[in-house]
Formats: structure tokens, C-alpha cells, sequence
């Protein structure tokens, strides 16, 4: 049994127009919003299934996904960056009793007993406690022609602000292990002209501009020490890791000067931030106190934390 129609007004004999239905009024949203979606598709029972990307929508997700899991690639990898540069021992020196670990000799110094020429080497161990995370500890060892023994030279920050001077001698052996950690050697310079740079050292440690102050970040540290005597002292060539955070802090608040090398420019804000350009110390940009860098001579890139990558 079906109703009577009702009876609408003549809306268009009065020439008023006619209001879309809201039946007409979906399809034509629906119409407009399948404009350039492509063809539409349909599943095997005849659903409608959702449209189809164009290509320039297809490769832009591509791409973002590609971003993503670069990302995550390259989060998943710090880790193992970490225990390449840092090593295993490395994390029982910041959570461990740091402080019992082994400051025997490492056996990278020649014996004063049976070494007769001059002698003069530099040493980079991973700082002890969370420092080591980030940061190395460096140090100056030498022996003039003749001597019996080794004088090592460093600044450590430890009783400084009980009033015990920044710069040590001879705290321990030229090359001892840094509280677990074995030291690099850095520089190793002997026999003939060693005697002169050896001189030009002691004078360049006496010269410091800190010697009874010291501060971890960013300077003046051991770091700082290090490659002052360096920049005093360019027949060293001393070329400090990445991980001497510290290195970069010029004293007297200099805004430019020499790289510890001596074969190159750097600026440096403070040793907050800065670039350095040398021939033996390769490209670095100074973030904070974190390098990042190329070494252009011995292949190598340049690290946060992690140190070098690369030729040594």
C-alpha cells in the first residue's frame, strides 16, 4: 500500500530556486572528492575500496618513510659507536669503583735505563667517572738525553678548589694506564732536536695562564694545558682527538689563534663554539664543546664521543 505524494510548492514558478536535496548535495561532495583521485576500485564482493595515491603522493610517503628509518638506523647505531670508541672496560669505569681500576704502566714509554736519547711523548686516556662518556684526559711526558727518568706533566682537577695547583708532576709514570684505561700515545718524538723542544716545553709549562685554576666544561681543563704547550710549542705537531674537550678554549679569551698543531688557524667563542682548520689537525666544527670533523691527511672522521673513525 504506498502514501499520496504531498504537495510541494511551485518554487520555481515563483522564481525562487530550488534547494538541493541532501541526497544531491552527498553525491556531488562525493563527485567533487574523487576529482583527480584516479580510478576507483572495488573488492571482490564489490565494496569500494579506498582510492589509489597519485604517483606524486606515493613518492613523497616513500620518502618520509625512508626518513624514518634512516633515523632510526642511525639511533640504533650510537650504541655501538659507543662501544667502539669507549669499549666495554669503559662502561665499568663510569658505573664501577672507577677508582680501583689499574694505573700500572702500559708499556708504551722506553726505559730510561736503556734509552739514552731525548725523549718526548704525549697521552690520551678516557677521563674517569661519567667525563669518560665524552671526554679524554691528556698528558705530556718527557726525558732529556741522559736522564734517569721521566717527568710528566698535567692538570688535574682534583684539590683545586682546596688550593692544590692545577699542573701535577709526576702523579704517576709516563705512560700508566688512567684508572682502567690504557692511555693512546698521541706524540713520540726522539733523538736529535728532541733536547731543544724539551726546553721550549718546560718553558711553555711554566708560561700557562692557569695554573692554580681548573674547570671541566668548558676550560680550562687538562685538555686546555695540553694544547697550550702544543700551540707554544709547534715542533711538537700534537694533533688532540676530538674527545679533548677543552683543547679549544684559547686563554685570555682570544677569539683566534694557532690549532694545537701548529699547522693551522682556529676561532673559538670561548671554547663554546668555534671552527679549526690545520694540517694536521684536519676540519672541526666546535659545538658546545662537542667536535665534529674530517681529518683530511689520515682519513678519518671526527666524533662526539666516540673519537675517530678512520686511519690512524
Amino acid at each position: 500500500m504506498s502514501s499520496a505524494p504531498t504537495a510541494q510548492p511551485d518554487r520555481e514558478r515563483e522564481g525562487e530556486p530550488r534547494p538541493p536535496s541532501d541526497s544531491s548535495t552527498q553525491n556531488a561532495l562525493q563527485a567533487a572528492g574523487r576529482l583527480g583521485a584516479g580510478p576507483r576500485a572495488y573488492g571482490a564482493r564489490g565494496q569500494e575500496l579506498a582510492p589509489a595515491l597519485p604517483a606524486r603522493d606515493r613518492t613523497s610517503v616513500r620518502h618520509g618513510a625512508g626518513r624514518r628509518v634512516a633515523i632510526a638506523a642511525g639511533l640504533s647505531l650510537m650504541p655501538l659507536l659507543f662501544l667502539a670508541g669507549v669499549g666495554c672496560a669503559g662502561l665499568e669505569r663510569v658505573t664501577g669503583r672507577w677508582w680501583e681500576l689499574r694505573r700500572d704502566s702500559s708499556g708504551q714509554a722506553p726505559d730510561p735505563a736503556t734509552t739514552r736519547e731525548a725523549v718526548i711523548q704525549v697521552y690520551a686516556a678516557r677521563a674517569v667517572g661519567w667525563r669518560g662518556v665524552l671526554a679524554v684526559h691528556t698528558w705530556i711526558a718527557l726525558k732529556p738525553s741522559g736522564a734517569s727518568a721521566y717527568t710528566r706533566y698535567e692538570v688535574v682537577g682534583w684539590g683545586v678548589d682546596r688550593g692544590a695547583p692545577a699542573i701535577r708532576v709526576n702523579r704517576m709514570g709516563p705512560d700508566n694506564h688512567w684508572f682502567g684505561s690504557r692511555p693512546d700515545l698521541l706524540v713520540d718524538r726522539r733523538g736529535e732536536g728532541v733536547d731543544e723542544l724539551i726546553a721550549e716545553v718546560e718553558a711553555a709549562v711554566k708560561a700557562y695562564p692557569y695554573p692554580a685554576s681548573y674547570r671541566t666544561w668548558p676550560g680550562p681543563n687538562s685538555n686546555t694545558f695540553t694544547a697550550y704547550v702544543g700551540r707554544a710549542v709547534p715542533g711538537l705537531r700534537l694533533g688532540l682527538p676530538p674527545t679533548a674537550i677543552g683543547k679549544d678554549y684559547l686563554p685570555g679569551a682570544a677569539l683566534a689563534g694557532i690549532s694545537p698543531s701548529g699547522t693551522g688557524l682556529q676561532l673559538s667563542l670561548f671554547g663554546l663554539a668555534g671552527l679549526l682548520v690545520g694540517w694536521e689537525d684536519g676540519l672541526e666544527l666546535n659545538l658546545l664543546g662537542l667536535t665534529v670533523g674530517l681529518d683530511i691527511r689520515h682519513p678519518a672522521l671526527k666524533l662526539p664521543a666516540v673519537g675517530r673513525l678512520g686511519m690512524r
